[in-house]
Protein backbone atom coordinates (compact mmCIF):
# COMPACT_ATOMS: atom_id res chain seq x y z
CA UNK A 1 0.00 0.00 0.00
CA UNK A 2 1.36 3.37 -0.70
CA UNK A 3 0.92 6.11 1.32
CA UNK A 4 1.26 9.86 0.20
CA UNK A 5 -0.92 11.42 2.21
CA UNK A 6 -2.32 10.86 6.14
CA UNK A 7 -5.03 12.43 7.96
CA UNK A 8 -4.18 13.73 11.56
CA UNK A 9 -6.99 14.13 14.40
CA UNK A 10 -6.19 15.29 17.63
CA UNK A 11 -7.85 14.10 20.89
CA UNK A 12 -10.37 16.93 21.31
CA UNK A 13 -9.69 19.69 24.50
CA UNK A 14 -6.73 18.39 24.49
CA UNK A 15 -4.21 21.72 23.25
CA UNK A 16 -1.28 20.42 24.89
CA UNK A 17 -0.62 17.49 21.80
CA UNK A 18 0.49 20.81 19.58
CA UNK A 19 4.21 20.16 20.12
CA UNK A 20 3.33 16.39 19.56
CA UNK A 21 1.44 16.77 16.30
CA UNK A 22 4.14 19.13 14.99
CA UNK A 23 6.43 16.12 15.86
CA UNK A 24 4.27 13.64 13.98
CA UNK A 25 3.93 16.08 11.18
CA UNK A 26 7.68 16.48 10.62
CA UNK A 27 8.17 12.43 10.79
CA UNK A 28 6.17 11.74 8.39
CA UNK A 29 7.29 14.85 6.14
CA UNK A 30 10.96 13.17 6.56
CA UNK A 31 9.82 9.93 4.47
CA UNK A 32 7.95 12.20 1.83
CA UNK A 33 4.56 11.53 3.07
CA UNK A 34 2.09 14.96 3.18
CA UNK A 35 -0.56 15.59 5.95
CA UNK A 36 -3.78 17.19 6.65
CA UNK A 37 -4.97 17.77 9.75
CA UNK A 38 -8.91 17.92 10.64
CA UNK A 39 -10.19 21.93 11.35
CA UNK A 40 -11.50 20.85 14.66
CA UNK A 41 -8.43 19.73 15.80
CA UNK A 42 -6.72 22.41 14.29
CA UNK A 43 -8.88 25.36 15.46
CA UNK A 44 -8.03 23.75 18.96
CA UNK A 45 -4.62 24.13 18.66
CA UNK A 46 -4.37 27.30 16.42
CA UNK A 47 -2.72 25.60 13.17
CA UNK A 48 -4.20 25.12 9.11
CA UNK A 49 -6.56 22.49 8.80
CA UNK A 50 -9.12 21.40 6.70
CA UNK A 51 -12.87 19.64 6.56
CA UNK A 52 -13.02 16.10 7.83
CA UNK A 53 -14.63 15.11 5.46
CA UNK A 54 -12.42 16.61 2.68
CA UNK A 55 -9.10 15.42 4.82
CA UNK A 56 -10.99 11.96 4.72
CA UNK A 57 -11.51 12.17 0.93
CA UNK A 58 -7.60 13.24 0.09
CA UNK A 59 -5.66 10.68 2.66
CA UNK A 60 -4.55 7.22 1.87
CA UNK A 61 -5.08 6.87 5.62
CA UNK A 62 -5.81 8.56 8.77
CA UNK A 63 -4.23 8.81 11.88
CA UNK A 64 -5.59 9.35 15.52
CA UNK A 65 -3.47 11.03 17.86
CA UNK A 66 -5.35 10.31 21.44
CA UNK A 67 -6.76 7.18 23.47
CA UNK A 68 -9.01 4.68 22.45
CA UNK A 69 -11.78 6.67 22.91
CA UNK A 70 -10.41 9.48 19.57
CA UNK A 71 -9.80 6.47 17.59
CA UNK A 72 -13.44 5.16 17.64
CA UNK A 73 -14.48 8.57 17.02
CA UNK A 74 -12.51 8.57 14.08
CA UNK A 75 -13.58 5.49 12.87
CA UNK A 76 -17.13 6.09 12.85
CA UNK A 77 -17.17 9.61 11.19
CA UNK A 78 -14.61 8.34 8.57
CA UNK A 79 -16.82 5.29 7.66
CA UNK A 80 -17.92 6.58 4.57
CA UNK A 81 -14.38 6.49 3.15
CA UNK A 82 -13.23 3.43 4.69
CA UNK A 83 -9.78 4.23 5.44
CA UNK A 84 -7.50 2.14 7.43
CA UNK A 85 -6.90 4.36 10.90
CA UNK A 86 -3.29 4.42 12.76
CA UNK A 87 -3.91 4.90 16.40
CA UNK A 88 -0.91 7.13 18.75
CA UNK A 89 -1.78 6.17 21.73
CA UNK A 90 -1.14 9.32 24.29
CA UNK A 91 -3.70 7.76 26.47
CA UNK A 92 -4.31 4.86 29.45
CA UNK A 93 -5.70 2.25 28.59
CA UNK A 94 -4.20 1.56 24.37
CA UNK A 95 -6.53 -1.68 23.44
CA UNK A 96 -6.30 -0.15 19.83
CA UNK A 97 -3.95 2.43 19.64
CA UNK A 98 -0.70 0.51 20.02
CA UNK A 99 1.85 2.52 18.83
CA UNK A 100 3.69 4.80 21.24
CA UNK A 101 4.92 8.23 20.27
CA UNK A 102 8.35 7.41 20.88
CA UNK A 103 8.13 4.75 18.47
CA UNK A 104 6.25 6.31 15.75
CA UNK A 105 9.40 7.24 13.65
CA UNK A 106 10.59 3.61 13.16
CA UNK A 107 7.20 2.53 12.30
CA UNK A 108 6.49 5.33 9.92
CA UNK A 109 9.84 3.46 8.39
CA UNK A 110 8.09 0.45 8.03
CA UNK A 111 5.11 1.56 6.64
CA UNK A 112 7.07 2.66 4.02
CA UNK A 113 8.68 -0.70 3.49
CA UNK A 114 4.80 -2.19 3.63
CA UNK A 115 5.82 -3.79 7.33
CA UNK A 116 2.39 -3.56 9.00
CA UNK A 117 -0.96 -4.84 8.60
CA UNK A 118 -4.37 -3.83 8.62
CA UNK A 119 -6.96 -5.63 10.56
CA UNK A 120 -10.48 -5.90 9.83
CA UNK A 121 -12.92 -5.64 13.00
CA UNK A 122 -16.62 -6.22 12.60
CA UNK A 123 -18.74 -3.27 13.23
CA UNK A 124 -22.20 -3.25 13.87
CA UNK A 125 -25.32 -1.07 11.72
CA UNK A 126 -28.64 0.09 13.72
CA UNK A 127 -31.27 1.51 12.17
CA UNK A 128 -34.40 3.14 14.13
CA UNK A 129 -37.35 2.08 11.41
CA UNK A 130 -38.76 5.59 10.09
CA UNK A 131 -36.48 7.39 11.95
CA UNK A 132 -33.16 7.14 11.71
CA UNK A 133 -31.08 5.11 9.52
CA UNK A 134 -27.27 3.49 9.45
CA UNK A 135 -26.05 4.38 12.72
CA UNK A 136 -22.58 2.52 13.54
CA UNK A 137 -21.32 1.41 16.45
CA UNK A 138 -17.42 0.35 16.92
CA UNK A 139 -17.59 -1.44 20.44
CA UNK A 140 -20.88 -1.50 21.23
CA UNK A 141 -24.43 -0.42 21.24
CA UNK A 142 -26.44 -0.44 25.12
CA UNK A 143 -29.99 0.10 25.20
CA UNK A 144 -30.89 0.97 28.58
CA UNK A 145 -33.23 2.86 30.59
CA UNK A 146 -33.73 6.93 31.07
CA UNK A 147 -33.66 7.02 34.49
CA UNK A 148 -31.63 4.98 36.99
CA UNK A 149 -34.82 4.44 39.19
CA UNK A 150 -36.65 2.02 36.49
CA UNK A 151 -35.68 -1.51 34.74
CA UNK A 152 -36.37 -1.64 31.12
CA UNK A 153 -37.62 -4.68 29.10
CA UNK A 154 -35.88 -5.58 25.92
CA UNK A 155 -36.95 -8.38 23.34
CA UNK A 156 -35.08 -9.67 20.91
CA UNK A 157 -36.10 -11.16 17.64
CA UNK A 158 -34.39 -13.09 14.53
CA UNK A 159 -35.27 -10.15 11.90
CA UNK A 160 -35.91 -13.16 9.30
CA UNK A 161 -38.15 -15.48 10.65
CA UNK A 162 -39.42 -13.10 13.96
CA UNK A 163 -38.94 -15.62 16.36
CA UNK A 164 -38.43 -14.50 20.52
CA UNK A 165 -34.88 -15.42 21.13
CA UNK A 166 -34.51 -13.49 24.49
CA UNK A 167 -36.62 -11.28 26.99
CA UNK A 168 -34.21 -8.73 28.78
CA UNK A 169 -35.39 -7.03 32.02
CA UNK A 170 -33.73 -5.04 34.04
CA UNK A 171 -31.17 -2.42 33.57
CA UNK A 172 -30.45 -2.88 29.94
CA UNK A 173 -28.60 -4.49 27.49
CA UNK A 174 -25.41 -4.67 25.64
CA UNK A 175 -24.80 -5.90 22.39
CA UNK A 176 -21.28 -5.70 21.60
CA UNK A 177 -18.63 -6.40 18.69
CA UNK A 178 -15.77 -8.74 19.53
CA UNK A 179 -13.36 -5.91 19.25
CA UNK A 180 -15.94 -4.08 21.85
CA UNK A 181 -15.90 -7.44 24.34
CA UNK A 182 -12.75 -5.55 26.58
CA UNK A 183 -15.03 -2.38 26.86
CA UNK A 184 -18.41 -2.25 28.86
CA UNK A 185 -19.58 -6.26 27.90
CA UNK A 186 -16.35 -7.27 30.50
CA UNK A 187 -16.99 -4.68 32.93
CA UNK A 188 -20.84 -6.49 32.64
CA UNK A 189 -19.62 -9.81 33.01
CA UNK A 190 -19.73 -10.39 29.46
CA UNK A 191 -16.95 -12.75 27.44
CA UNK A 192 -13.64 -11.67 25.91
CA UNK A 193 -13.93 -12.43 22.35
CA UNK A 194 -11.22 -12.52 19.47
CA UNK A 195 -11.53 -9.28 17.60
CA UNK A 196 -11.46 -10.62 14.48
CA UNK A 197 -14.11 -13.07 14.77
CA UNK A 198 -17.40 -12.42 13.41
CA UNK A 199 -20.52 -12.09 15.90
CA UNK A 200 -22.68 -10.35 17.92
CA UNK A 201 -22.38 -10.29 22.15
CA UNK A 202 -25.36 -9.93 23.46
CA UNK A 203 -24.84 -9.37 27.45
CA UNK A 204 -27.43 -8.14 30.02
CA UNK A 205 -26.97 -5.30 32.38
CA UNK A 206 -27.78 -6.33 36.25
CA UNK A 207 -30.69 -8.80 35.07
CA UNK A 208 -33.59 -9.55 36.97
CA UNK A 209 -33.12 -12.86 36.76
CA UNK A 210 -29.77 -14.63 37.50
CA UNK A 211 -30.79 -17.10 34.92
CA UNK A 212 -29.83 -14.55 32.13
CA UNK A 213 -26.47 -14.99 31.12
CA UNK A 214 -24.55 -13.39 28.00
CA UNK A 215 -25.38 -14.98 24.38
CA UNK A 216 -23.09 -15.42 21.20
CA UNK A 217 -24.20 -15.43 17.65
CA UNK A 218 -23.38 -15.51 14.27
CA UNK A 219 -22.51 -12.10 12.73
CA UNK A 220 -24.82 -13.05 9.57
CA UNK A 221 -27.71 -12.66 12.18
CA UNK A 222 -29.92 -9.55 11.36
CA UNK A 223 -31.73 -9.11 14.71
CA UNK A 224 -35.27 -6.77 15.54
CA UNK A 225 -34.93 -5.22 19.10
CA UNK A 226 -38.20 -3.60 20.62
CA UNK A 227 -38.99 -2.92 24.19
CA UNK A 228 -42.39 -2.91 26.14
CA UNK A 229 -41.25 0.29 28.72
CA UNK A 230 -42.87 3.62 28.22
CA UNK A 231 -39.03 5.28 26.88
CA UNK A 232 -35.69 4.07 26.42
CA UNK A 233 -32.08 4.64 24.85
CA UNK A 234 -29.68 3.81 22.16
CA UNK A 235 -26.08 4.76 23.76
CA UNK A 236 -23.42 4.11 20.50
CA UNK A 237 -20.33 3.64 21.47
CA UNK A 238 -20.64 5.78 24.47
CA UNK A 239 -20.78 8.87 22.02
CA UNK A 240 -23.92 9.15 20.18
CA UNK A 241 -27.75 8.73 22.35
CA UNK A 242 -30.76 8.01 20.48
CA UNK A 243 -34.38 7.91 22.68
CA UNK A 244 -37.05 4.91 21.48
CA UNK A 245 -40.57 3.61 22.70
CA UNK A 246 -42.53 0.61 22.35
CA UNK A 247 -43.61 2.03 18.82
CA UNK A 248 -40.12 1.82 17.70
CA UNK A 249 -38.11 -1.24 15.68
CA UNK A 250 -34.58 -1.37 15.96
CA UNK A 251 -32.71 -3.42 13.23
CA UNK A 252 -29.57 -4.48 14.31
CA UNK A 253 -27.35 -6.37 11.77
CA UNK A 254 -23.50 -6.35 11.22
CA UNK A 255 -22.01 -3.59 8.94
CA UNK A 256 -21.24 -3.79 5.33
CA UNK A 257 -17.73 -2.88 6.19
CA UNK A 258 -15.92 -3.21 8.93
CA UNK A 259 -12.83 -0.84 10.59
CA UNK A 260 -9.32 -1.05 9.03
CA UNK A 261 -6.94 -0.55 12.01
CA UNK A 262 -3.30 -0.87 11.45
CA UNK A 263 -1.00 -2.38 13.59
CA UNK A 264 2.62 -3.84 13.79
CA UNK A 265 2.62 -6.79 12.05
CA UNK A 266 4.54 -8.27 15.26
CA UNK A 267 1.43 -7.04 17.26
CA UNK A 268 0.22 -10.33 19.12
CA UNK A 269 -3.67 -10.28 20.49
CA UNK A 270 -2.96 -12.16 23.42
CA UNK A 271 0.32 -10.76 24.53
CA UNK A 272 -1.84 -7.15 24.21
CA UNK A 273 -4.33 -9.21 26.92
CA UNK A 274 -1.62 -10.31 29.49
CA UNK A 275 -0.75 -6.59 29.53
CA UNK A 276 -3.86 -4.72 29.90
CA UNK A 277 -5.59 -7.65 32.10
CA UNK A 278 -2.81 -8.52 34.05
CA UNK A 279 -3.17 -12.03 33.07
CA UNK A 280 -1.20 -14.85 34.72
CA UNK A 281 0.12 -12.32 37.49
Amino acid sequence: MEIRRVGIVLKPSAPELKELYKRVKRLFEREGIKSHLDLASAQMIREEGVPFDKMCQESDILVSIGGDGTLISVVRRSYEYHKPVLGVNVGTLGFLTDIHPDDLEQFIKKMKRDEFRIDERMMIELSIVGKRENIVAFNDAVFTRPAVSKMIEINVYTRKEEKLINSYYGDGLIVSTPTGSTAYNLSAGGPVVYPLTNGFIFTPICPHSLTQRPLVLPGEFELTLLTTSKSALIIVDGQDMYEFTPEDRILVRKAQVGARLIHRKERNYFDVLREKLNWGR
